[in-house]
């Protein structure tokens, strides 16, 4: 038994209540190792000798990935307080206890010797997610290049490479005449970068936070597109830049007019004067990354903590926003979004608050700051599995259970899985414009639990390097458009929701073959639909005879046996897992 890889704490992760009563217990083991684990509980308050309160609970690998197994179970009980232990048998048969941080060799005891579950003492602290967003579809739109109100020539739409400051003249009216676009898609969430005024096309140098940029539109119209866009059942989330702002800001702009005498020299962390010097080759205050544009903002001074405040509160009163995409969210401290979410929560409880981070950041991810985050670890491992080819399908599926092992079970299914944004090159370009692997990369993304997130103009193969070519002109023109990736996207989302086991089904089994690039899903919904769901990362041709004759459900026809090159394959049954393996 390898004790070092075994780890349990009573945080949020590894320990945490998910409903009155009923609570998720975790353990992380090496992988590979346990033939068994099993959790022992007691009620701490109440003696063995007036009442025994024991139970167990068998627990379930729940996820592994290329290091560690995740063991978890649910549990209900009603007890005041819970202390308990785990039970770890070895593929060895060795058998070890492990309570309070601390292995024992025979079952412990001892009260003090066991772990204690406090949290349902502590409901204010429930992790408690909105309901709609549970695996909703995200669209992603960069505003200035996804549609005009304007008539445009098309070589000026459709110019590419397309640069930082081509002015396509994108605005909101836009938007709201093609938002049937959107419905027709099957999209739940629309998320806008940066709408408000600022000097740039891409707006994250915000110089006024209550002022939709005037290339834009008006407050007007982003009230007309949020109402209209609720009435087709989907949400409005807005980008939040509030780590830095443009030096046109008006705070900034004093701090230069009047130096030591400006009444906001705390707003941002000054150095000394003057704030520019050689031409701007030096800057002496806090940026963004190293960019003089963009002056990092003191939030740690409660002037302008309340000032930010006052801006969420602002556009989710006035316009009826749903929510806040906080834009480098990991830069500011964990002081500042605990509170903000406060804020945001109490003027709408049903707000999404949604971080950009790059990493994993399970530290803002335990209730009382961020709701979910961008979840790049899902892009760059489709990137290297799909477009680089760098990783095997077992190590795609290791990568993949990562996540699902190590965040909160709340988070996941909240998770913005990604495979292009408007930072990264698209993922058409990222696979060398083969379209099969491209749509290979969709599936993945659009039959994954958690909230994928489309970057406008994906559903019809659009183009582009890295940022800013990413960012070219949506693709209004059929003579543009790819059709069949777009009637591959609406069949991707129809799926999803149609099948529940597809994105909350429980996982029954799973199966890699790296020589054919092979990853297999079998899930189960509560209602019993079982589904076998297959990613085939291959150029070549396989057999799979235990599924001929069975209707594959994103084609609709009779499969034939025979997996072509990077095709996912959907199959719909109720039963038992065929265990088969392939051929």
């Amino acid at each position: 038994m390898e004790y070092a890889a075994i780890y349990h704490d009573m945080d949020k992760r590894y320990c945490y209540a998910v409903d009155k009563n009923k609570f998720i217990i975790r353990i992380t083991t090496k992988k590979g190792d346990m033939e068994k684990v099993t959790l022992h509980t007691q009620d701490k308050y109440i003696p063995l000798v007036k009442k025994d309160t024991r139970a167990e609970y068998p627990m379930e690998k729940a996820a592994s990935d290329e290091y560690h197994d995740y063991y978890e179970t649910e549990l209900t009980f009603s007890v005041i307080c819970l202390r308990y232990f785990f039970e770890l048998t070895d593929k060895a048969g060795v058998t070890a206890y492990y309570g309070n941080y601390e292995f024992s060799g025979s079952v412990i005891e001892s009260i003090d010797k066991m772990f204690d579950c406090p949290q349902n003492l502590r409901e204010e602290e429930r992790f408690v997610t909105p309901e709609w967003a549970k695996n909703a579809v995200v669209y992603q739109i960069f505003p200035a290049r996804f549609a005009s109100s304007e008539n445009q020539k098309d070589s000026h739409w459709y110019k590419a490479p397309i640069g930082h400051r081509d002015n396509l003249h994108g605005d909101l009216r836009g938007m709201i005449s093609h938002l049937p676009h959107m419905k027709e898609l099957g999209v739940d969430v629309l998320y806008l970068t940066p709408i408000f005024q600022s000097g740039s096309s891409h707006k994250y140098d915000t110089i006024d936070y209550k002022k939709i940029d005037p290339s834009f539109g008006t407050e007007e119209d982003l009230k007309e597109l949020a109402e209209k866009a609720h009435e087709l059942g989907m949400r409005i989330i807005l980008d939040g830049v509030f780590n830095h702002t443009s030096p046109k800001f008006f705070a900034f702009a004093d701090i230069e007019k009047n130096k030591e005498n400006s009444s906001y020299l705390d707003w941002y962390f000054i150095e000394k004067f003057p704030l520019f010097e050689q031409d701007w080759k030096q800057i002496n205050f806090k940026t963004f990354g190293y960019y003089g544009g963009m002056p990092k903002l003191n939030l740690r001074n409660p002037e302008v903590e309340q000032y930010v405040f006052d801006v969420a509160e602002y556009w989710i009163k006035r316009c009826g926003i749903d929510g806040w995409r906080l834009d480098v969210g990991d830069e500011i401290g964990h002081r500042f979004w605990k509170r903000f979410r406060e804020k945001v929560k109490s003027v709408n409880p049903e707000a999404l608050i949604i971080g950009e981070v790059w990493h994993p950041a399970n530290d803002y991810l335990e209730g009382d700051e961020w709701d979910t985050m961008m979840n790049y670890h899902f892009f760059l491992t489709v990137k290297d599995f799909v477009a680089d080819g760098s990783i095997t399908a077992t190590e795609f599926a290791e990568r993949m259970d990562f996540m699902r092992g190590t965040v909160h079970s709340a988070v996941y299914p909240l998770l913005w899985n990604l495979i292009d944004s408007h930072d990264t090159a698209r993922f058409m370009y990222l696979c060398g414009e083969q379209k099969e692997k491209f749509k290979l990369a969709a599936a993945i993304q659009l039959l994954s639990p958690g909230m994928p997130m489309i970057f406008y103009g994906d559903e019809y193969g659009m183009k582009g390097g890295g940022d800013p070519d990413c960012r070219r002109g949506m693709l209004w023109k059929e003579e543009y458009q790819d059709l069949e990736i777009y009637s591959w996207y609406r069949k991707l989302i129809a799926l999803r929701k149609k099948f529940p086991a597809l994105t909350s089904g429980k996982l029954t089994a799973l199966k890699t073959e790296d020589r054919q690039g092979i990853v297999q899903y079998e899930k189960t919904a509560e209602n019993g639909e079982r589904i076998t769901l297959m990613f085939h990362n291959s150029p070549g041709e396989l057999e799979l005879p235990e599924k001929r004759g069975q209707i594959e459900e994103i084609s609709g026809q009779v499969f034939d046996g025979v997996v072509k090159p990077y095709q996912t394959l959907v199959f719909s049954e109720k039963g038992q897992v065929s265990g088969e393996s392939y051929q």
